[in-house]
């Protein structure tokens, strides 16, 4: 989907014509992938907007910076603080944003000394991410997560999603809108971007981070609703065939949200209609997501933009 351009964009602590967030093509970033990121989205509220699970979302780009010793001049609050002003600047919402942090011009070699850390963020109108509003067409992936001690999958690292891009240039050209990637155990790991959920008997899995999962801030949202819910929840490995007798099985993540899928392997996941846990956790999180249900949980940091579409779960 092209992206549609807003009027700012933050930089280091200014506001910043769109146009004018350039790098030098010898910055570090460009050629070694420093860079760690953020994906949020903001929704649309009876009165005004919200962006989902703010502080949760920005304290993730400070963990995954530190993992990769790279060191972000702002705190928690200010970063936070950030994402609201330039929400607010280009008055767009129901929107996504991309905060990202990178190495920039400095230094050449892999080495990142001497390359300055730079902290971007940009706010954008982006719609549903993966096709399939009946649930999604899926495949498991001939290409495998990272293996553990190569690079840290609990770091949002642009240079991770290297590996996710094969994933799903590999799903689509196959005629499938996203890939299920396997750990290099064989184990069910996640999508290109998204983590997974498979429903058996009326019971939730979804694979443990230490199968080489992001430790996503949506699956954390599912896990908490699901509880709430009183519908039980086991974090364990999950064999690949698990996916084919599954009753239902659904994506989540902050661009896909809670997405059903229909088929996997062109085996159809139950009787490929969405399911009953899929639709009451999809309904469930959209509803608190555009205010149509309290915040119980506390998710929602509130902007003053008022949304240009209709609120709907």
């Amino acid at each position: 989907m092209p992206i549609q351009t807003t009027s700012k964009i933050w930089h280091n602590g200014s506001l910043i014509p769109w146009e004018q967030a350039n790098l030098h093509v010898m910055s570090h970033v460009i050629h070694y992938g420093s860079s760690v990121f953020e994906g949020i989205r903001c929704y649309g509220q009876p009165e005004g907007s919200a962006v989902f699970r703010l502080p949760e979302h920005m304290q993730r780009l400070l963990d995954s910076a530190k993992i990769y010793r790279m060191e972000i001049p702002y705190n928690l609050e200010e970063l936070c603080a950030a994402v609201v002003d330039v929400i607010e600047a280009n008055g767009v919402t129901p929107c996504y944003i991309r905060p990202i942090a990178l190495r920039g011009y400095g230094e050449i070699g892999v080495s990142p000394k001497g390359s300055p850390v730079e902290v971007y963020i940009a706010n954008f109108p982006w719609g549903k991410y993966i096709a399939g509003h009946g649930g999604a067409d899926v495949c498991v992936s001939s290409w495998n997560r990272l293996a553990p001690n190569t690079m840290p999958s609990l770091a949002k690292a642009g240079a991770n999603y290297m590996n996710s891009q094969l994933i799903r240039m590999e799903a689509e050209i196959n005629g499938y809108q996203e890939g299920i990637a396997l750990d290099v155990n064989g184990l069910v790991s996640e999508g290109s971007g998204e983590n997974i959920f498979i429903v058996r008997n009326g019971v939730i899995f979804t694979p443990p981070l230490a199968n080489s999962a992001l430790s996503g801030i949506t699956r954390d949202s599912v896990l908490t609703i699901a509880r709430h819910l009183g519908l039980p929840v086991n974090e364990q490995p999950v064999p690949r065939e698990l996916l084919y007798i599954a009753d239902e099985v659904f994506f989540s993540g902050t661009a896909a949200e809670v997405q059903p899928i229909r088929s996997i392997d062109r085996i159809l996941v139950g009787d490929g209609n969405i399911g009953p846990i899929t639709r009451q956790i999809g309904d469930e999180f959209m509803s608190i997501a555009n205010g149509l249900k309290p915040d119980r949980f506390g998710w929602l940091t509130p902007v003053k933009v008022t949304a240009r579409e209709s609120v709907s779960a």
